[in-house]
């Protein structure tokens, strides 16, 4: 079903304009899908991401949340098989910097071993909140304005 333009999900805006927000990086082809689902960026990771990816994905994310004026941002981690520190670190910023331009983020679908390691590592990410699944992290950012009293 689509909605009222007829090219975006019922319920929802169109989507994004142009290619996902990462393209091919480093020679590899790798390509980041990107859907804008009315005021939330859905950014979907699949596959092992390489520092020079993390880092233009943090650009690409940056400047889309401000081109689009976006209110949340779901990075669903669901694919990810491991999370080192650097990419730890850059969804740590990724947050961060959506904030800055009044987005919030939820991290989606991280897997257990994933949750361990970064406890082992002794990554908290910051300003990151978490949800089990996609669902789960819409349902946090379209619930309403920080039920939580204004925490990120």
């Amino acid at each position: 079903m689509t909605g009222p333009s007829g090219n975006g999900p019922a319920g929802f805006g169109p989507p994004i304009d142009g290619p996902p927000v990462a393209g091919p990086l480093g020679g590899h082809g790798f390509s980041v899908p990107v859907l804008r689902l009315g005021d939330i960026l859905l950014v979907t990771l699949q596959g092992e991401l390489h520092d020079g990816m993390a880092e233009q994905l943090q650009q690409d994310i940056t400047e889309r949340i401000a081109h689009t004026r976006v209110t949340g941002v779901v990075i669903d981690i669901s694919g990810v098989d491991v999370v080192d520190s650097f990419l730890g670190r850059v969804l740590a910023e990724i947050a961060a910097g959506a904030g800055l331009l009044a987005a919030r983020t939820v991290l989606a679908g991280m897997r257990p071993a994933v949750a361990i390691t970064l406890v082992e590592l002794g990554l908290t990410l910051p300003g990151l909140r978490t949800a089990l699944d996609v669902e789960r992290a819409m349902e946090m950012l379209t619930a309403g304005e920080h039920r939580d009293g204004g925490s990120p």
